[in-house]
């Protein structure tokens, strides 16, 4: 099975990049695997302080994983899975997309306002030639019903 990988981030255009995996997840019979990342630069206080901050960054980041895993099991009877990675976005994603075979599709939402696409889309297209995967950028401001359309 082939699987679209798609990073959870707090980013407006994360939905559509949500929606967009999930919906072509459900018309190829493939899977969705959504990555979110920790940064490490979040835990630099002393070791307590940061076991508790790294904890509460995941609890964080199951919330908001379980909101869209709930949408893609009951409207495109999706499975999704979760990975939880910390480190630098751009390194954690091409290691992913490395050590799982069978992720065939980076799918990635791309910013409308005026300071561009957003780090991740720029970073990742300029590293595009040496991925092994293809990468599909989302515009965020597509609506549901074309979203929809395209897929």
């Amino acid at each position: 099975m082939r699987k679209f990988l798609v990073v959870l981030d707090d980013s407006r255009e994360c939905l559509n990049a949500m929606r967009f995996a999930a919906m072509r997840a459900s018309h190829t019979g493939g899977g969705v695997a959504v990555l979110s990342i920790i940064p490490p630069d979040e835990f630099n206080h002393w070791i307590g302080v940061g076991e508790v901050m790294r904890e509460e960054a995941r609890e964080r980041i199951h919330a908001h994983y379980e909101v869209f895993a709930k949408w893609m099991r009951d409207k495109q009877h999706v499975e999704p899975e979760l990975i939880i990675r910390e480190g630098e976005a751009l390194n954690e994603i091409i290691a992913q997309v490395q050590e799982d075979s069978e992720i065939g599709v980076l799918v990635l939402g791309a910013g409308t306002d005026k300071k561009g696409p957003g780090p991740l889309v720029s970073q990742l297209s300029r590293s595009s030639g040496s991925l092994p995967i293809p990468i599909t950028i989302v515009p965020g401001d597509l609506s549901k019903e074309k979203l929809e359309a395209i897929t």
